[in-house]
């Protein structure tokens, strides 16, 4: 309701809302208009993915650190013996450079995108900007220099890190200095009245601008998202046309292999066809999950009861196996059939990206697959509905299974394009369930959907 609203309010047959129209809305409903913004808040918080650096590489990393090692040395310098500060310290100058060699190590460079990477370059930021900024503010009374210097530090740190780290980072820090400060700080005279009042309104604008500069980054790297998945889900849909030439030449192979007089002939064609109409059901396969991946920010709201047993014997059935191997390796097990509340066919889609990828760890084995390597079971355990797929394949690392659900991870960068188990996980999730894995490398992989019962 309330998006309608929205996407109403900014077209109206075609031609963008008026300024008298914008003021209409707002004062006709002004609480669906507050509701509308308290889910965008909380969807904000709560439901965006946590981007600790943003822009991730491993030059913009050595950049940093690299500007961290020279840049503290160098403004203690200039604060200490050429444009002398109080309290300037050059040990605490140094302390705060060294840090920067954090940032220029192989071992965060390598990988800027793990989670390593993002808690030491977390650190770093947060001792060096809020934490040391605070303090030298602190301990220099808030003068003209660091006043400048603090609100200089808000913006830096807003541009380099997610909005709600830095926020939570910049409020932390300042009362952390604070308190050390109390305990260890100068004696320093208190601020006058005027001095507090000027410095709070610079700080609270320079907050409030770095904010803003925050929140519409995000915003646009949300956009860029956006427009990539939904250029993934173009391309998809065009491949359907040469799809269909195909399927219409197969019929017509069929039709003229009827006319064969030849013994045998008729039935090579036939069995032609049914290799091109395999291909051609394999590559429709392919093209519904690339467009149900397109769809990852955007998932359809629409709800129905879906019956687990018949969902998973339909997928089973019509999975686009490569070979009969690959069918007989798959074991159905029923234990008590559930229904719950989610769409059918992004769920079926669910499924198939599980089987896409058991049937990959499975090749990616010396062995070759055999009856019972994939077992999918459904089942009821403490009022939840659970449907296990367990594989018999290469297994995923420890330290990459807290990854596999992010968007563009993926453990096989070779082919993989990081999409699928995200997707899994949005619909699962969407339905009220969960979805977690368990592996060990070697040893397979078994991942368990767990989903709210229908009454």
């Amino acid at each position: 309701m309330y998006c309608d609203m929205f996407e109403n309010l900014r077209m109206t047959s075609g031609v963008p809302a008026t300024i008298k129209q914008l003021i209409h809305t707002l004062w006709s409903s002004p609480v669906a208009w507050v509701r509308l913004w308290c889910a965008r808040i909380r969807a904000e918080l709560l439901q965006e993915q946590l981007v600790l650096i943003l822009h991730p590489s491993r030059w913009r990393l050595r950049w940093l650190g690299l500007f961290t090692l020279v840049g503290h040395p160098l403004f203690g310098w200039i604060w200490g013996q050429w444009l002398p500060q109080p309290y300037e310290s050059p040990a605490l100058r140094a302390v705060m450079g060294t840090l920067g060699l954090l940032l220029i190590s192989e071992s965060i460079t390598n990988d800027p995108s793990s989670k390593l990477s993002a808690r030491i370059f977390s650190v770093v930021f947060w001792i060096q900007l809020p934490v040391f900024f605070s303090w030298m503010y602190l301990c220099n009374n808030g003068n003209t220099v660091w006043l400048a210097s603090y609100c200089a530090m808000v913006l830096i740190y807003y541009h380099v890190t997610d909005w709600r780290a830095a926020t939570l980072g910049t409020v932390s820090g300042a009362l952390l200095a604070w308190a050390l400060f109390q305990v260890f700080g100068p004696a320093v005279p208190p601020m006058s009245q005027q001095q507090f009042s000027i410095n709070a309104v610079v700080i609270g604008f320079s907050w409030a601008s770095a904010l803003l500069l925050g929140l519409s980054s995000a915003n646009l790297r949300r956009e860029h998202l956006q427009h990539t998945l939904t250029t993934m889900g173009i391309m998809a849909h065009e491949l359907r046309t040469p799809l269909a030439t195909m399927s219409l030449i197969g019929d017509a192979v069929r039709n003229e292999g009827r006319q064969i007089k030849e013994p045998g002939g008729g039935q090579r064609l036939d069995q032609l066809v049914v290799r091109l109409h395999t291909l051609v059901r394999n590559m429709n396969q392919q093209i519904d999950t690339q467009i149900a991946n397109a769809r990852l920010l955007r998932l359809p709201t629409h709800r129905e009861s879906v019956a687990a047993a018949a969902l998973l014997r339909n997928v089973v059935k019509d999975y686009p196996y490569r070979n009969s191997r690959e069918r007989e390796s798959v074991v159905l097990v029923l234990r008590k059939d559930f229904s719950f509340e989610s769409s059918y066919r992004l769920f079926a889609q669910v499924i198939n990206n599980l089987l896409k990828n058991a049937f990959r760890a499975l090749a990616a084995t010396s062995s070759a697959a055999k009856p019972g390597d994939l077992r999918i079971e459904v089942g009821v355990l403490n009022g939840y509905g659970r449907i296990i797929v367990t594989d018999q394949g290469t297994g995923v690392p420890p330290e990459l299974q807290a990854r596999i659900f992010e968007p563009f991870f993926s453990t096989d960068r070779g082919t993989g394009h990081g999409l699928g188990l995200a997707f899994c996980q949005q619909v699962v999730e969407s339905a009220g369930g969960t979805i977690r894995v368990k592996s060990e490398p070697g040893r397979g992989a078994i991942f368990i959907i767990e989903l709210p019962v229908l009454r």
